[in-house]
């Protein structure tokens, strides 16, 4: 009755052990995925549902200028926000590695010795030469739960990594994308500006030739240093743009080797895929996953500490020391003891950790979900960025050409006397705030790409860990395969 009682007990301890989740790995929670890209499919006619990504693509592929890959290796060698986040991963691994030798029985060698006399007798030496071993045995997870959690937060170093990497390549292509706009700002602000002293020039002729008075003079006149006083502030611009670029290459500031905005070549058809990819390919996503898997370990560690420990300890060795007397060759000695320690007094303790374990990994849940929507959230923006700086350069250069007509028309209108120089001038600088506005157009356009492309985790290069490091926790793969075929058919129906 006896063994059949143990048994039943040992059952009993089971049943309520997978009641409590000790051992069942991370599973992710439901994630809504749908319609986190909004209205994708109206605003994009290349956004059909399908799995093509192009946060998928090598950036080599996405920033095709030379001078920019060479810029954005550079940062990916030398900046030290990454060269910061590869050393977190490090860390991350050593802890794992603690983490897993837990498992492995400890030794100790300690050997003793003593020297001892009495009244002056023949001094008599003793020693003791035991290996000791101890043992820690598992019996409720809290040692497995352990190492899952360092695990998971292996992967949320390496996917922190990842994140700064994407960041690091975005931060490059926006900067250069920047320098090229000033540039060709400073050029049409150049340009303009020996236009209208030319324009000055063609006044004062006018003024000597009765056509027009010295306000008309003056007034071209105050245009002409406005446009001038403005080189200042673009010249300051590009070098503190150059000073900050040189700072994210990890070198002592410095002029930047480009090329031109006029150079440029980026994909006219985007592809953001579909949102469930988003849990896989954003870095920040996979960070707050692993978060996520590290506080639901924490809590089992939390679930272990109301059972027993299971301690086994050992020791093997020799000794000269037979209490009374002295024993020489030594003899060899061997001990072992198990010990089982059952918590009595300290539940409330453990309740009150469980308790901040549970709180801990909601807290974990929550920052997951948002992170999610973030993403969802950052792609949209990025694809209307996208539409509406493309819907804008069709009727800015329908601008640009009128005002061309507009500022010679007026010009040969003034020298026959039929417009005023109120005319001429305001027609010149419609001109150029219209110019520089067709060139902010064009650099938000490279920004949107960037941004998408960023937004859907690209850039985030190879994993560096283990494969048998990635496959943890049973990640739900099969489900959201489902997820995937959902949206694609719910996609297949907004177009038809």
């Amino acid at each position: 009755m006896k063994r059949y009682a143990g048994v039943t007990a040992v059952l009993a301890v089971t049943v309520v052990l997978s009641g409590c989740n000790i051992y069942r790995p991370y599973k992710r929670p439901d994630m809504k995925v749908q319609g986190l890209y909004r209205d994708t499919v109206s605003v994009n006619d290349t956004l059909r549902g399908d799995t093509t990504n192009m946060g998928n693509l090598p950036w080599q592929e996405v920033f095709t200028d030379a001078k920019l890959q060479k810029l954005i290796q550079q940062g990916l060698d030398n900046n030290i926000d990454l060269q910061t986040a590869i050393l977190r991963v490090k860390e991350a691994q050593a802890q794992l590695t603690s983490a897993r030798s837990a498992f492995a029985p400890g030794f100790s060698l300690a050997p003793s010795g003593t020297v001892a006399s009495f009244d002056k007798r023949k001094a008599t030496w003793t020693y003791q030469l035991p290996l000791s071993a101890s043992w820690e045995v598992d019996l409720f997870g809290k040692l497995l739960n352990s190492k899952r959690g360092a695990k998971a937060a292996l992967l949320q170093s390496e996917a922190g990594r990842q994140g700064v990497r994407t960041q690091v390549i975005a931060t490059v292509a926006n900067l250069y994308y920047t320098l090229l706009m000033l540039d060709r700002q400073l050029s049409i602000s150049e340009e303009t500006a020996e236009n209208l002293k030319l324009t000055v020039e063609m006044m004062k002729s006018l003024k000597s030739a009765g056509m027009t008075n010295e306000a008309g003079v003056v007034q071209a006149e105050a245009n002409y240093f406005s446009v001038v006083a403005s080189l200042s502030d673009l010249k300051q611009s590009i070098r503190e743009t150059e000073n900050s670029f040189s700072i994210l290459l990890g070198q002592t500031p410095q002029a930047i080797d480009r090329g031109t905005i006029e150079e440029q070549r980026l994909p006219d058809r985007l592809a953001a895929g579909i949102p469930v990819q988003l849990l896989s390919n954003r870095p920040d996503v996979k960070q707050a996953e692993m978060a996520l898997a590290t506080a639901y370990a924490n809590t089992n560690v939390a679930r272990a500490s109301f059972y027993p420990g299971l301690s086994l300890t050992g020791a093997f060795g020799w000794t000269n020391d037979a209490g009374s007397m002295v024993i020489n060759p030594g003899k060899m000695i061997a001990t072992a003891t198990a010990s089982l320690v059952q918590p009595l007094f300290a539940k409330g303790a453990n309740r009150a950790r469980l308790n901040v374990a549970k709180a801990q990994q909601e807290e974990a849940r929550l920052a997951f979900q948002y992170a999610l929507l973030n993403a969802g959230s950052e792609v949209s923006n990025a694809l209307y960025q996208y539409k509406t700086a493309d819907d804008k350069g069709v009727w800015r250069d329908q601008q640009i050409s009128s005002l061309e007509k507009s500022v010679d028309y007026t010009k040969e209108l003034m020298q026959i006397g039929s417009a005023t120089y109120l005319e001429v001038i305001t027609a010149q600088q419609s001109l150029l705030s219209a110019q520089l506005s067709g060139v902010q157009d064009d650099y938000q356009r490279m920004e949107a790409v960037v941004n998408l492309y960023h937004a859907l985790g690209g850039g985030r290069g190879e994993n560096t860990l283990r494969e048998k490091d990635m496959k943890v926790y049973d990640s739900v793969y099969e489900k959201a395969t489902r997820q995937t075929r959902a949206d694609r058919k719910k996609a297949a129906k907004e177009i038809r």
